[in-house]
């Protein structure tokens, strides 16, 4: 089995590209240990000391670290992602519930809600996807979009200018009622 890397624009955030879907059809974000009792491959990656934060993409997986050199801790990530793979282990317990956190607008912004979140997803998250992040959206209010930032993407120090002067500009070009984009 091959592994690929890729960096991140985030420094303490690396790309596994294991050459297989890892997650079809939903994303997982894991903030701790303790948060990733669903998911084998996210406990071993954990286990790994200076692991700090795991998010599982389609065909990626996204690590984050708490201090230290890549170079020390790659080697240890790339051998817990090889080994969950080659044991035939599932990447989440079957019992898993997936991350639904509400939406919250105002019924008669629906129009421009759908509008928002069509742009994040033809715009805005398959480039973020490319740097081992994603965004979603949560909600609509007064004129500001709020946003969630994961994988890669959180704790990001490039994420504040991808909000302002990618997201933002975008939003406001298209759609006339946002005033503001800000991650929650």
């Amino acid at each position: 089995m091959f592994i690929q890397t890729e960096a991140t624009p985030n420094p303490a955030t690396l790309k596994f590209i294991p050459g297989r879907v890892v997650l079809d059809g939903e994303t997982r974000d894991y903030r701790d240990a303790e948060g990733a009792h669903d998911s084998p491959l996210a406990e071993k990656l954990f286990a790994v000391e200076g692991v700090a934060g795991v998010y599982f993409g389609y065909d990626f997986i996204t690590v984050t670290k708490t201090d230290g050199e890549w170079q020390h801790l790659k080697p240890a990530v790339l051998g817990a992602i090889m080994e969950h793979f080659m044991s035939g282990q599932p990447v989440l317990k079957a019992d898993s519930q997936g991350e639904n956190p509400e939406e919250f607008f105002s019924e008669t912004d629906g129009e421009t809600v759908a509008t928002i979140k069509e742009l994040l997803e033809t715009r805005v998250r398959p480039a973020v996807a490319q740097d081992g992040g994603d965004i979603t959206f949560r909600g609509f209010k007064d004129g500001i979009v709020y946003l969630s930032m994961r994988g890669a993407c959180a704790g990001c120090p490039s994420s504040t200018a991808t909000l302002r002067h990618g997201i933002q500009n975008l939003m406001k070009h298209f759609i006339p009622e946002v005033d503001e984009v800000r991650a929650v």
